[in-house]
Parts: structure tokens; C-alpha cells; sequence
């Protein structure tokens, strides 16, 4: 009893210490945090409309962000985070860029080879992914906003696909047959992301997780069998073998089922070791991992 007390106190420290740091952020992670703590101020209101001005106001008139692919999609979520409904505008005008990277040529598993036919890797088994670039352009290194680096071609793609494919199923597009043939080609490949560290790298495993967390019932046994991969080959201390700890909790609180919940309050140990004195846990993506650690001690103190 005495060491769920003092755990849930310590994790209910860790998450002060957040609250301390983003007291006082004019940014949207600080309105998401704010909100998460129950802590919001006065002029978060007048704050997430400003913001929301801001970012609207540095799309072009065909919805990109300086045509740039990344900084687009994450438009489009930093536009819903912000209460910015996937029907209004502006939020409509850059969905509307998204979505027309389907079909592009560039996507991940477009052709086929001996080795990624075996891996259901290649156009015989997927299709609907977005596509990042022509095949001709060289795209990684790609960090994600969460700080995470995709430094490998194939994985950058396919992380962005995910990444863009949550936007769209955020913004109301799931019954578009394209991103249904997504979600399909993600449940296809969940078969082959039991083999820990093999032909898929972990950060790729989290990422599709991440794109199918808000897929229909339909593709939830994909979902619960991918959350299963991850708990089952979580470390004593919380960590995944070679992945990014909050690329990983991103996609876990994401899903938010027992079982996802459960690796949640599993890493927060790992966490709360990262956290340094001003609450957050290193320079990188500082507000973004400072909101996702906050998320994740949050659902680790309710499940203390």
C-alpha cells in the first residue's frame, strides 16, 4: 500500500512540475495542457483564437503550408486541437491538400520485390498511402513534431502516411475509399509487426498504431493486436527496445483502451527519470514531449 502511495504521489509531483511549466505558455500545447490539468486561464479563449488566426493565416490559398508536406499535415492537427472543426474553412482548405496526396506517385510499398512481396510490403497488398515526395526525391531524414527522427526513406514515408491518415480520419474523411484502403493495408501488416526488431523497425509500429488508433470497429482487432505487440515486448523499466519512448506513448494514448493504458502506467518510471528540474524532458520538441509526458503521468496517476 505504502508503494502505491508514494508512486502515485510521485507521479502526481511529475505532473505539478508540468503544470508549473505550462502555466504561463501562450502556445497551443499550453491551452492542451492547461486543459488536460483542469487549469485553464482566463485567456485561453482569447488565446486559442488568436492561434488559430495565426495558423490560418499561414496557409496559401490552396491550404498548404508553404507547399510543404509535413508542415501541412501537422497544420491540419494543430487546427483541430484548437477546437478548429474538420468542416469549417479553413481546416477544409488544408484536408483538401492532405487528401490529394493520395494516389501520388511516392507512396510507401508502391512496387514490388521478392523480399517486400514476402512482407506484404509492396502494391499487391497496400495502397491509399500518402505520398510525401516523388519517388525521385530523396525525403529522410524526417523528425516528426513529437521530436522523433526517421532517418531511413521507407520508414520517413510511411510515418508521415500514418501521421496524415489520423488527420483524416480526425477530420471526418474516413468513409473516402482511399483512406479506407489505408486502414486495410495497416491491418494487413499487423501480422508482421510481432517480430520484434525485424523487418519492421519499432518507431514504424507505433506509427501505424498511431494512424489506425481512431479507425472504425471495424479495424479495431488491428488495433488491439498492434497494442498487444507493444506491451508484450515493453522492457522491465518501462522502454521499448530501440524506439522512442514518446513516439511510442503518443500512439498508446492515442488508443486509450485498458491494455494501451496499462503501457502507459508501465512507462511512466521511465518517464519520470527523463523529467529534468523545470518539468519538461530535454530540448528536443520540448513543449511537444512535455505534453505528451504530461498525458501519459496523467493516465499513469489514474491508474495508480
Amino acid at each position: 500500500m505504502d508503494t502505491v502511495v508514494s508512486s502515485s504521489q510521485s507521479l502526481t509531483r511529475a505532473a505539478d512540475r508540468l503544470g508549473a511549466f505550462f502555466a504561463d505558455q501562450p502556445t497551443r500545447q499550453g491551452i492542451l495542457a492547461r486543459s488536460a490539468l483542469g487549469r485553464p486561464t482566463a485567456y485561453d479563449d482569447a488565446l486559442r483564437e488568436r492561434l488559430i488566426a495565426e495558423l490560418r493565416g499561414e496557409t496559401r490559398l490552396d491550404g498548404s503550408v508553404g507547399g510543404s508536406v509535413l508542415p501541412t499535415i501537422w497544420r491540419a492537427h494543430e487546427l483541430m486541437d484548437l477546437g478548429h472543426r474538420g468542416d469549417q474553412a479553413g481546416s477544409i482548405r488544408v484536408m483538401g491538400w492532405v487528401l490529394s496526396l493520395q494516389g501520388k506517385p511516392g507512396a510507401f510499398g508502391e512496387g514490388c520485390a521478392d523480399s517486400r512481396h514476402q512482407h506484404r510490403v509492396c502494391e499487391h497488398y497496400m495502397s491509399g498511402f500518402f505520398s510525401a515526395a516523388p519517388p525521385t526525391q530523396r525525403l529522410a531524414p524526417v523528425t516528426l513534431p513529437n521530436g522523433k527522427p526517421f532517418r531511413a526513406e521507407a520508414a520517413a514515408r510511411f510515418a508521415l502516411s500514418c501521421l496524415a491518415l489520423r488527420a483524416a480520419l480526425r477530420s471526418g474523411h474516413e468513409g473516402r475509399p482511399l483512406v479506407e484502403q489505408h486502414l486495410v493495408s495497416l491491418g494487413r501488416l499487423a501480422e508482421g509487426f510481432e517480430d520484434w526488431g525485424g523487418y519492421f523497425a519499432p518507431d514504424m509500429v507505433a506509427s501505424a498504431l498511431y494512424g489506425l488508433a481512431l479507425a472504425g470497429p471495424q479495424h479495431r482487432p488491428a488495433v488491439e493486436r498492434i497494442t498487444a505487440v507493444l506491451l508484450a515486448n515493453q522492457n522491465d523499466d518501462g522502454t521499448w527496445h530501440n524506439a522512442d519512448l514518446f513516439h511510442t506513448l503518443e500512439a498508446l494514448i492515442t488508443v486509450g483502451s485498458a491494455d494501451a493504458r496499462e503501457a502507459v502506467r508501465r512507462a511512466a518510471p521511465a518517464l519520470m527519470a527523463r523529467q529534468r528540474a523545470d518539468g519538461t524532458f530535454g530540448g528536443a520538441a520540448q513543449q511537444e514531449r512535455a505534453l505528451i509526458g504530461l498525458r501519459a503521468l496523467l493516465i499513469a496517476a489514474d491508474e495508480a
